[in-house]
């Protein structure tokens, strides 16, 4: 029996949901919307798509999205909403990604018969974890080059998030090196401006990381933004790595599936995956994508670490939409002895010591990055004690002390506390 691809839908319809999910099938492997000649019972054996179950959750009184018919003669429309499981023979499209994307989020989306279409999660044959290369170093490479273990990596972003200079960029990594931050980003915005050209960049922030690891005996990370044309982001790859940099940043829906792809065949460094655009294909709940189905197209393509929005963050994703990311870059894709594609979730977005104890509890895990710009840079005692605030409160969270019992003998995390808290 030939492998098979499978995938889980959260939809919402009027019309039959039997009906509804064979359409689903057809459109998205053999059929059309009549009979054609060459469709033959063969045919739709080897190559069609198979309903493996339909399980009916509920109904909504009104369409979610618009453009949704009803079948037609059947009075009032019940919009009724379901979880359907789909299949597909892996010989339709082999291990390729862009060919997985359109079969699992292709057409469907723009189905008359649906108010609303939603990629649950999928599970591909081991033969994709033979093809990809997936992450080079992800949780326990990250932890090697940083020199970080038994905790999360406490990181932060530039900001401004652009118009700062070189020279500007530099002196601020140069505080927060000596304030023993373990990781910095460029933010997403900051590429190859006229301000901070990439070169000129990377130049001066990779001599303080230096010196400084020369001076302490640790290279803090730097996720340097690569993002642009395959060319541009080889090039941009290697002048990081020449400078003795181990982290690149790209935004992956910027790039593509392809460009992460070879940027991956081609890189030496850890990739930094940052999922900007992303509230575009997820905000509304009827349509769109979960993140754990999203990301492991991503976690496929190779990246080694991936955002996840963070507890009670500045956005509009709820907490148990963050930490079900969080715990699906934490899960293997496949199982031993194939390599698990498991990544390091980057928690950020509004993020201070408060959110340590929760994060922890709903995770179960300190394998992450855990990025706070204003939680770090604006502590009242400055930015070392702002980064000592954050491992206080993960030392709390570790040990189980409540984290007001905690602040009471640590002084930076009780000012962060008072600064913040609410």
């Amino acid at each position: 029996m030939d492998e098979r691809i499978s995938a889980s839908y959260l939809i919402e319809t009027a019309f039959p949901l039997d009906e509804a999910a064979a359409v689903m099938a057809g459109e998205q492997s053999t059929g059309t919307f009549v009979a054609v000649p060459g469709e033959t019972a063969q045919l739709k054996q080897r190559n069609g798509a198979v309903v493996e179950r339909v399980v009916e959750l509920g109904w909504a009184d009104s369409p979610s999205l618009p453009g949704a018919r009803s079948p037609k003669g059947a009075g009032a429309p019940r919009w009724r909403q379901a979880e359907v499981h789909l299949s597909w023979p892996l010989r339709n499209i082999g291990p390729s990604l862009p060919n997985l994307m359109t079969t699992l989020a292709g057409n469907l989306y723009e189905l008359a018969q649906f108010s609303g279409m939603r990629l649950l999660d999928f599970e591909v044959p081991r033969v994709f974890a033979d093809a990809f290369a997936g992450p080079q170093f992800g949780i326990e490479g990250t932890r090697r080059l940083s020199g970080v273990h038994g905790r999360p990596l406490i990181g932060t972003i530039i900001k401004p998030s652009i118009g700062l200079s070189p020279e500007e960029t530099a002196r601020r990594v140069r505080d927060l090196c000596e304030g023993g931050i373990d990781f910095i980003k460029d933010d997403e915005l900051q590429s190859d401006g006229v301000d901070c050209p990439f070169e000129e960049r990377v130049d001066q922030v990779m001599q303080v990381i230096l010196d400084h690891a020369q001076r302490s005996g640790r290279k803090v990370m730097y996720a340097f933004n690569i993002t642009g044309d395959l060319d541009q982001m080889r090039s941009r790859h290697d002048h990081v790595l020449a400078r003795g940099g181990t982290c690149v940043m790209a935004s992956v829906q910027s790039c593509g599936l392809v460009g992460i792809t070879e940027l991956r065949r081609h890189s030496q460094l850890a990739i930094h995956g940052h999922r900007n655009g992303w509230g575009a294909l997820s905000r509304s709940p009827q349509l769109g994508f979960s993140t754990p189905a999203w990301q492991k197209f991503w976690r496929l393509a190779g990246i080694d670490h991936i955002h996840v929005n963070g507890i009670r963050n500045k956005f509009c994703e709820p907490d148990d939409s963050c930490v079900a990311s969080a715990r699906s870059c934490l899960t293997p894709m496949f199982e031993a002895p194939a390599k698990d594609f498991r990544i390091m979730p980057v928690f950020s977005s509004g993020q201070w010591a408060g959110q340590a104890v929760d994060t922890y509890e709903a995770l179960g895990s300190v394998d992450l990055i855990h990025a706070c710009g204003g939680g770090i840079a604006a502590h009242p005692d400055g930015i070392a004690a702002g980064v000592q605030s954050l491992r206080d409160a993960w030392e709390a969270a570790r040990s189980g002390v409540p984290l007001p019992q905690f602040a009471a003998t640590h002084r930076a995390l009780a000012r962060a506390v008072e600064a913040f808290g609410t």
